[in-house]
């Protein structure tokens, strides 16, 4: 596709994310099913369905569903068939009236220039496209031919309007607007407001805006019951926050998309070890409003496993101010750089405050000592003047 190749850059194009390829690349393991693929795709089969029937009362999405192959083989059809179905018809009014017969053609013949099913093969074709190059025309010998006319109009009318309505929806897809909607390839643990929070990067790469725009987040995983009944993919919605509050986001710069790991939340009791055995746990992040330029509703969709969850880890910042106005490094996108995080789960750190405590006069020693460090470089260091 034109939009995949030409316009969006490929490090964009296959994953949907920006990563900077001088970073090491984190390899997350894939599970055996995941719910919703990195591009946005759900992974789900629908298999056994015994009512068929039901796409076909709604013809129109179903041709809008298909693949392109199978669209334009219907379009191609569907004139074909009604240009050789018009062409018999034309072809029996001739030979009714006596048209064909050599030599004992009437003297005013139903439709003009109709000598074989080629020429009226022709005719059904100019008839229904609206071209007339003039040789054949229908005459007021036949009142059938002129009733059979009109209808090969009408059905040629709704052909077009059918056909050419559903190649437009295909083109006009909200999933395309999409495309240009990426996401981190991984989401990040780490303190904000001496709270642990789940953070991830979201970006739009078009300068057209998306109105109206709220983000919603699911944690799915496999789930038991008390009464024993297993629920393969329990959805679990968790609030998050966009540095503004609520779900609603303006998402004219790439934003920071957090969650704040409470007690509320289904992440309350996740340790760092627990990233790498957690094979069950999966997070899906959806994007989710109005098109500025179509007003057509698009959703950009994907999910975190949980080791492709960084612990310890904070996006670096990417937006900038030059020349009197805000510019946006899209190379550093997913870029973290590790920061000072307690090694616990957020109950612990609500049970223990002094965890945190601790971190924060570790990180003020340190502090204090690259500051040391700074000053006895600057001191014992020889400028080139002094030098001359």
């Amino acid at each position: 596709m034109l939009s995949r190749k030409g316009i969006i850059p490929e490090e964009y194009v296959l994953t949907r994310l920006a990563e900077d390829p001088t970073e090491p690349r984190y390899r997350a393991r894939e599970r055996r099913a995941r719910f919703v693929s990195k591009n946005g795709n759900c992974n789900v089969a629908h298999k056994n369905i015994r009512e068929q029937g039901r796409f076909l009362q709604d013809v129109f999405t179903t041709l809008v569903d298909l693949k392109w192959p199978y669209t334009l083989l219907i379009f191609t059809m569907s004139f074909l068939c009604s240009w050789l179905l018009f062409a018999m018809v034309w072809w029996l009014i001739a030979f009714a009236h006596g048209d064909l017969a050599p030599g004992e053609a009437a003297a005013v013949p139903c439709i003009t220039s109709i000598h074989s099913f080629s020429s009226a093969f022709l005719f059904s074709i100019e008839v229904q496209v609206t071209i007339g190059f003039g040789g054949r025309m229908v005459t007021e010998e036949c009142p059938l031919a002129i009733l059979i006319l009109i209808v090969q109009n009408i059905v040629g009318l709704m052909i077009n309007a059918i056909m050419l309505g559903c190649i437009f929806m295909k083109t006009a897809q909200a999933h395309r607007r999409a495309e240009t909607l990426i996401f981190s390839k991984h989401a990040v643990i780490a303190l904000r407001h001496s709270r642990l929070c789940f953070m991830l990067r979201v970006g739009d790469l078009r300068k057209s805006m998306i109105i109206s725009a709220t983000i919603h987040m699911q944690v799915v995983r496999k789930t038991t019951s008390p009464e024993g009944e297993v629920v393969p993919l329990h959805q679990l919605d968790i609030p998050m926050e966009s540095g503004v509050g609520g779900n609603n986001i303006f998402l004219v710069a790439p934003l920071i998309i957090y969650h704040v790991i409470d007690a509320k939340s289904p992440l309350y009791d996740l340790a760092p070890c627990d990233l790498h055995h957690h094979h069950d746990l999966e997070i899906v992040v959806i994007l989710e409003g109005v098109v500025e330029t179509t007003g057509i509703t698009t959703q950009a969709r994907t999910s975190y496993l949980a080791d492709e969850i960084l612990w310890g880890q904070r996006f670096v910042p990417i937006v900038s101010e030059e020349d009197g106005r805000y510019s946006v490094d899209y190379s550093k996108f997913g870029n973290t750089i590790k920061v000072p995080t307690p090694l616990c789960t957020a109950r612990q750190l609500d049970e223990d405050p002094s965890l945190l405590d601790i971190l924060t006069l570790a990180r003020g020693s340190l502090r204090k000592r690259s500051m040391a460090v700074a000053k006895a470089k600057a001191k014992f260091s020889i400028s080139p003047d002094s030098l001359s």
